[in-house]
């Protein structure tokens, strides 16, 4: 997966010493040239990854074809965003055919199935980032 092209920092101190960080916008990455680079294969291509994010984000690819199986997010909505190629999203209602600029929502507990077209399908999708996970105590 290709690096994010280094931005500015994600936070600066506004006040002298000891004072705390303050989060500042940044530049992430060029959703449309990762999307356009490299090899054909599917899978993520960038991710969120900055620290203390509320949210996660990921842009997928899928190759002419290729398809994500149908699944369901049971917690969380997700926004899904198309940003290059073209493809169907299946769904329990009607399907939806993607194209650049697509922008769907994803309400939890919705099903779908993706399957990219002959020029494949690029998408970015964001949702509320799921808690780590917990080392607890077998239930008795």
């Amino acid at each position: 997966m290709p690096d994010a092209p280094a931005g500015r920092a994600g936070s600066r101190t506004v006040a002298g010493p000891g004072a705390a960080p303050v989060p500042v916008p940044r530049l992430l990455c060029d959703v449309q040239a990762l999307a356009a680079a490299g090899a054909p294969s599917a899978g993520a291509r960038w991710k969120l990854a900055e620290p203390g994010r509320q949210l996660d984000a990921n842009l997928v690819h899928l190759p002419a074809g290729g398809r994500v199986d149908t699944h369901a997010e049971p917690d969380l909505d997700v926004l899904f965003l198309v940003v290059a190629g073209h493809g169907r999203m299946d769904t329990d209602d009607s399907p939806i055919e993607l194209a650049d600029g697509a922008l769907c929502w994803l309400p939890h507990g919705s099903t779908r199935r993706i399957t990219a077209g002959a020029d494949g399908l690029s998408y970015v999708t964001v949702h509320r980032r799921r808690p780590g996970m917990r080392i607890q105590s077998r239930p008795r």
